[in-house]
């Protein structure tokens, strides 16, 4: 019974999507897109986070007033977006899928661009490499990672190859989940705010079922594996500097920061590094988690859209 009323409340897309497949650098990229393109629009291009899907902007599109054309692909090894035989990701493989995208979809146009999360910082590092492309900016909680130190290197390359170890050994196989329930519930569990309507919709989306009946969620286990070179603050403030476009940071009330990194990178710092962006706001979304996408879509569609109608 429970498991019915679940589903027959589920959340009610407005605006329903449609999927197709484009061939990227050699792989079949997953690409959702809402609307219809018009002559002399401005294409909307929404980048998820690490561990999500394209699908989960579909309640800021909903709210959305503009009936605009928008576009979203799944990352390499996210959704429906199949790496192939891979056992760990590179961070500037994010920065090619997007250029070779945009080359495909709009050759020589100026797009918005809108990213959440790693999705987020994705948006800041291309948006400083390719200007001239980008005619606005919104980050949503995109905030990079922790500084390091050159001291760091033996030991990262070591913790690197200790995970390629285990992924091969399967000892980093993603968790196994009973039924869409328990996808929708793992949902709520990661963020609280989450309505049980919205996490039904979501879990097809962010999970898939097996042939053994059980679900697993869309994206590769080599994502859990650390990064083999370490972060680099200052190569990622000198991309900042370059970007032209007027930027918007919108950071959910919740700190997630303090939360992920437990005082070894907190918004201070942020602040600091996105304060080189030439043209640059910050707002704070009221009663919003790090999945302010989610937790309050009608609020942060109207901000997005007044500050892409801005002057």
């Amino acid at each position: 019974m429970r498991k019915i009323l679940m589903i027959q409340g589920m959340y009610q897309a407005q605006k329903p999507s449609r999927s197709s497949f484009i061939p990227i650098r050699g792989l079949p990229y997953h690409l959702r897109e809402w609307g219809q393109r018009q002559a002399g629009e401005t294409p909307l291009v929404l980048l998820h986070g690490w561990m999500d899907v394209s699908a989960s902007f579909q309640f800021v599109v909903d709210a959305l007033a503009a009936n605009r054309w928008i576009v979203a692909p799944d990352w390499r090894g996210y959704g429906l977006s199949d790496p192939g035989a891979i056992d760990n990701f590179w961070f500037p493989d994010y920065l090619a899928d997007l250029d070779a995208l945009l080359d495909h979809l709009c050759p020589g146009q100026n797009i918005d661009l809108v990213g959440h999360s790693m999705g987020g910082h994705v948006s800041m590092l291309y948006s400083g490499v390719r200007p001239d492309r980008i005619r606005r900016l919104v980050n949503l909680e995109g905030f990079g990672m922790a500084a390091t130190v050159p001291a760091q290197a033996p030991g990262r390359y070591a913790q690197w190859l200790d995970q390629l170890r285990q992924l091969r050994s399967g000892e980093m196989a993603l968790r196994p989940y009973a039924d869409q329930n328990g996808v929708a519930e793992r949902l709520m569990k990661n963020n609280p705010r989450l309505s049980a309507d919205k996490a039904q919709w979501l879990a097809p989306h962010w999970a898939a079922q097996q042939a053994d009946g059980q679900w697993i969620i869309r994206g590769h286990p080599a994502h859990k594996v650390v990064n083999a070179q370490l972060y680099q603050v200052e190569e990622t403030k000198a991309v900042y500097q370059r970007i032209s476009a007027p930027t918007l940071v919108v950071h959910a009330s919740d700190d997630s920061l303090q939360t992920w990194w437990k005082g070894k990178y907190g918004r201070e710092e942020f602040h600091q590094r996105v304060s080189v962006v030439p043209q640059l706001q910050h707002v704070t979304l009221p009663d919003t988690g790090h999945m302010l996408h989610h937790d309050q879509p009608q609020a942060l569609a109207d901000m997005i859209e007044a500050f892409l109608a801005s002057p």
